[in-house]
């Protein structure tokens, strides 16, 4: 199986996004902003509804009025993340794939912190119908900040370890 992963790495690698944006003084460095840009909307936008779910901040909206609000927003954060990600992945697929705390990166955001934030989109009207947020909502919104917590400490720990294998 990690035969088949590392061909596939390899295979992206050669890409011609991938050949550019290796060979480049300056791609990598853009294109990585561009991924921390996309990273910062997403996760602002959610942890924004998370953290009213919990009860903190201004009450003038319900965590599902606001959750609508940023529909676009999340979403846009996504897709500027996913393609940044997808593109830095492609410079670097055969380092990335033996980083361990890539590989933790990837296991938390892709089946759980993606998955969970749909269902907590998905619900949030359901949990604030009466006005108050319900206790599910209330933990859906504290297990969603913490799996968000857990993707930023594996990213930062993969920046780290990146930076010392790979000056």
């Amino acid at each position: 199986m990690y035969d088949a992963v590392l061909a596939c790495c390899r295979w992206l690698e050669s890409t011609p996004w991938g050949v550019a944006i290796r060979a480049s003084s300056w791609m990598y460095p853009v294109v990585l902003w561009v991924h921390f840009v996309g990273l910062s909307i997403w996760l602002g936008t959610s942890l924004t509804v998370d953290l009213r779910l919990v009860g903190v901040g201004e009450r003038r909206q319900t965590a599902a009025e606001l959750s609508n609000g940023l529909f676009a927003w999340n979403w846009i954060g996504f897709g500027v993340a996913f393609l940044g990600g997808f593109l830095l992945l492609s410079a670097e697929a055969t380092t990335y794939v033996s980083n361990t705390a890539f590989n933790l990166k990837l296991a938390v955001v892709t089946p759980l912190a993606l998955m969970w934030h749909v269902v907590v989109q998905k619900k949030t009207r359901a949990w604030t119908h009466t006005g108050h947020t319900s206790a599910i909502g209330k933990w859906a919104g504290v297990i969603e900040f913490l799996l968000w917590i857990s993707v930023v400490t594996a990213s930062v720990g993969f920046l780290l370890t990146n930076a010392v294998t790979h000056p």
